[in-house]
């Protein structure tokens, strides 16, 4: 343990600092968010529910904010309902894989000393878990109102597995052509599509049907006919910025954590702290939460 544990050379105190860091990263959004939400949600109810003046109704005030969108909020996306509800499905199983291998590692049933267990656990529970991915895309897509089941299925099934396939095969290309020794042998590459085609794929279409037997989710508002034109913007509303805010708060709450996991894959080093990163995993996802509660909140306030 003394080896693994790289015999001191990280102090335990570095991880708790991580782990302060990240709550006080939590504890502001949870804050702002309340703020928020109780301010301007009693403001708006009592905008919505108060009884117009003769005065407001001889001005013909227009009226604006959430309210006027409850129609358009569950109106399945324009572009790609299909991809949502894959990369959904997708999500789900590997959000499923990566709270049950941290889990295990923190229980000790995964031990770094035992080279190549955490890779092949990951590997086996991401295969075990296609109906995951197959139920919960079935569902979306139906929801959704699409017809072509078959072939989403299909795309949850080789999409993310083909993507990550294509890349081993490219690196393994490489390092044939410099004659590495990190070369990935036939036999593996075989062993993998066996897993994929044999197993994987199968689970999915085994989850997509029991999620196609479902019944499609029911939203609390029904969506109108004709959607409504989305107002003008402020700059700080848009797609870059809300995604360069909406990845820097997540990202801080973990990036300690990610720099020690990329040190013992870069530079040869064990990690061992699976309890310190079981929190971290609970803080990220907590922290994603709070910031998509947040922006939807803000996105349904400018009426998009």
């Amino acid at each position: 343990d003394v080896y693994l544990n790289l015999d001191g050379a990280i102090p335990p105190r570095v991880h708790w600092m991580s782990i302060s860091n990240s709550l006080v990263i939590v504890l502001v959004l949870s804050a702002m968010i309340a703020g928020i939400l109780a301010r301007n949600l009693r403001r708006d109810f009592s905008r919505y529910n108060r009884l117009a003046t003769d005065e407001e109704k001889a001005e013909e005030l227009e009226e604006f904010g959430w309210k006027l969108v409850h129609g358009d909020v569950f109106r399945p996306p324009t572009f790609s309902p299909m991809l949502l509800a894959v990369c959904c499905g997708t999500g789900a199983q590997i959000l499923v894989m990566s709270f049950v291998t941290i889990v295990f590692s923190a229980m000790g049933f995964l031990n770094p000393s035992s080279r190549g267990s955490l890779i092949m656990a990951q590997l086996l529970l991401y295969v075990f878990l296609g109906s995951v991915a197959g139920y919960v895309t079935a569902r979306l897509y139906k929801t959704f109102k699409g017809k072509s089941w078959q072939r989403a299925t299909a795309i949850t099934a080789l999409g993310y597995p083909g993507l990550c396939f294509g890349s081993l095969f490219l690196m393994n290309f490489v390092a044939m052509t410099q004659s590495s020794t990190d070369v990935v042998p036939f036999s593996t590459i075989v062993v993998l599509l066996v897993l994929w085609f044999g197993i994987s794929t199968p689970l999915v279409f085994f989850g997509a049907y029991f999620g196609y037997k479902q019944d499609a989710i029911e939203f609390p508002t029904n969506t109108t006919n004709m959607p409504r034109q989305i107002p003008e913007q402020p700059w700080f509303m848009g797609l870059p910025f809300s995604l360069m805010v909406g990845g820097i708060l997540p990202f801080g709450a973990c990036f300690v954590e990610l720099h020690f996991i990329l040190s013992s894959v870069w530079m040869d080093q064990y990690y061992y702290v699976f309890g310190v990163l079981f929190i971290v995993f609970l803080i990220l996802v907590v922290t994603c939460a709070e910031i998509t509660v947040l922006f939807t909140y803000f996105q349904l306030c400018g009426e998009d």
